[in-house]
């Protein structure tokens, strides 16, 4: 399941993330690649610093607290995030993201935009499904869910600058199928509420929810 997620920040604190990632400093961003995909990552990477660490933790707060984005995913932990910078003839070829970082299983990755779609030519994340790519094209501020398993890659940046975080999600329910049933489920019980308010029905759906996560939950 692939979700795009358009609210994550107000444009003021959009504004705030990108001035902040461009007073950073960069790196070659091969460094942070696995022995075969660093054979086709051409980019820069935020070096570690305090002040990177600051952005990460506004961006950690933002989608632990955001409804979709646990309801989708399950967080339970954020292994690992990146911040990258791809200017002209920049580009990261098919790759799979590497299964465990940091000691955490990787399950989902996250793409957040800190440019304009206007703002660069290419550039787009593409996922490769075998039968056809489908291709992301991110605003400011625009953040994509996907799952870790999937072939990606990041198109060639032809003008501009694409600046974006890219990150990895442990979720508390490893099996996507499952996370997608969960996911249906908080759908479902929203709608019932929205429209009839707390039902016998309702009830049925929060029961149904909380045993599957009591079943599937990681110990």
């Amino acid at each position: 399941m692939i979700v795009v997620i358009a609210d994550l920040f107000d444009a003021h604190e959009l504004a705030a993330l990108r001035e902040a990632a461009g007073r950073l400093d960069y790196g070659d961003g091969k460094k942070t690649a696995g022995r075969y995909a660093r054979e086709v990552k051409s980019n820069l990477q935020a070096a570690p610093s305090p002040q990177r660490e600051a952005i990460f933790a506004k961006v950690r707060e933002a989608m632990l607290a955001h409804e979709v984005v646990r309801s989708v995913a399950r967080p339970r932990a954020l292994a690992r995030l990146l911040l990258s910078r791809y200017g002209s003839g920049n580009s990261y070829g098919s790759h799979v993201d590497d299964p465990v970082m940091n000691g955490w299983r990787t399950d989902l990755s996250f793409t957040l935009s800190l440019s304009d779609a206007s703002a660069y030519e290419g550039g787009e994340l593409v996922m490769e499904d075998g039968i056809e790519d489908r291709a992301f094209k991110l605003g400011l501020g625009d953040l994509v869910l996907y799952p870790t398993s999937a072939l990606h890659r990041v198109a060639p940046v032809l003008r501009g600058e694409r600046l974006a975080i890219v990150g990895w999600i442990t979720s508390w329910v490893r099996d996507p199928a499952r996370r997608e049933i969960l996911h249906d489920l908080d759908l479902a019980a929203r709608l019932i509420f929205d429209e009839h308010g707390k039902t016998p029905a309702l009830d049925r759906v929060f029961k149904a929810k909380a045993n599957l996560s009591r079943m599937w939950y990681d110990d």
